[in-house]
């Protein structure tokens, strides 16, 4: 198997995830305060959203580099 085609199967299921979930979520911890025994953080939810557009590109990108013959 040669790196196109692994690069387009990675491709395929990238575009494939971000048009399933349409995005991922994290937690970024933004301040912290220890006074004596007790600590205190703040931690807030972030959301990253995928465009549709980008999944489709990406998808069809990989399919094409699995379908297209060598040169």
């Amino acid at each position: 198997m040669d790196i196109r085609k692994i690069l387009g199967i990675v491709l395929l299921a990238a575009g494939i995830l971000a048009l399933v979930y349409r995005g991922f979520s994290y937690v970024s911890e933004t301040h912290s305060a220890d006074i004596g025994p007790i600590e205190f953080s703040v931690k807030e939810r972030e959301q990253v959203v995928i465009p549709v557009w980008a999944g489709v590109v990406v998808a069809a990108a990989g399919g094409a580099l699995l379908l297209l013959p060598k040169k």
